[in-house]
């Protein structure tokens, strides 16, 4: 029969002193090690943004949608307005969608302001493959 201590809280496992090595004290932490983690992390997510942002983000460029009018089975006119850099042009990319939501025409236009002014109002005609319902403007970009 093997000898219990009072010390030894009772289901703990007891161990021949020496043949496991040492155990680690409970509280050791490497704080250091952590907090660099961290910063990579953030860094790196940092890095993943801006590069998202510069693909997808143009603050510059934004898109105004007026009206969509003059539909028929085969084309949808739209009205829009961008805000863009003065003096700036962009491609922008229109939509009509049918009924049921699906897309049945698209166009791209470029429009160009002129110098000094900021915003461009633009009529364009897209053409469709059935009758739309709505015409809209998805995205403007820098002109290529």
């Amino acid at each position: 029969m093997s000898e219990t201590h009072t010390t030894v809280a009772p289901g703990a496992p007891v161990f021949p002193p020496g043949r496991y090595g040492r155990r680690r004290e409970p509280g050791r932490r490497r704080p250091v090690l952590r907090a660099l983690l961290v910063a990579v992390l953030l860094a790196a997510l940092g890095l993943v943004a801006a590069r998202l942002y510069l693909q997808y983000g143009h603050p510059d460029y934004r898109a105004e949608m007026i009206t969509y009018t003059g539909i028929t089975d085969s084309r949808v006119v739209v009205d829009f307005r961008v805000t863009l850099p003065p003096g700036g042009s962009a491609t922008c990319l229109l939509r009509a969608r049918s009924h049921d939501g699906a897309e049945v025409g698209h166009a791209e236009v470029t429009v160009t302001a002129r110098p000094g002014e900021r915003q461009v109002t633009a009529r364009q005609e897209v053409p469709t493959t059935a009758r739309p319902f709505i015409g809209e403007v998805l995205r403007c970009r820098p002109a290529a």
